[in-house]
């Protein structure tokens, strides 16, 4: 699922519910100004590109990757849904994980808007909320 066109702008929360596949083997969020510059790709992983119960960060500029981060606090189970909260900065991401968990990566990008956001893998969208 892709949406443009969206306004996520700092000091605001984006919910995220979403409902991982029973096979899943991974999914991603993004977030940003389009699929070439993505201020955070949040990814966790079950079993993908040799990760186990991973949650892999990165930053996509100018269809450039950045140096990835990894978190191995892993909350999430297949076939259960689960929701997590997104906030941020002109420097800081913050994450807060299904167990309340919090996690943070870098705002690479520097902005305090963004209007770009994807969901792919093997999870499905069960509702998002920006307020």
């Amino acid at each position: 699922m892709k949406v443009t066109n969206m306004t996520f702008k700092e000091g605001q929360e984006f919910k995220i519910r979403i409902k991982p596949k029973d096979d899943c083997s991974s999914f991603s969020i993004n977030i940003g100004h389009d699929s070439d510059n993505i201020a955070l790709h949040f990814n966790p992983r079950f079993d993908s590109n040799g990760d186990t119960n991973v949650i892999v960060f990165n930053c996509l500029s100018g269809g450039c990757w950045g140096d990835e981060q990894r978190e191995g606090h892993f909350p999430f189970a297949r076939g259960e849904e689960c929701k997590f909260y997104i906030n941020f900065n002109n420097e800081q991401f913050y994450i807060k994980l299904p167990d309340g968990a919090m996690m943070n990566f870098p705002n690479r990008l520097g902005d305090v808007k963004y209007k770009h956001f994807d969901v792919s893998g093997d999870a499905r969208i069960v509702g998002i909320k920006i307020k």
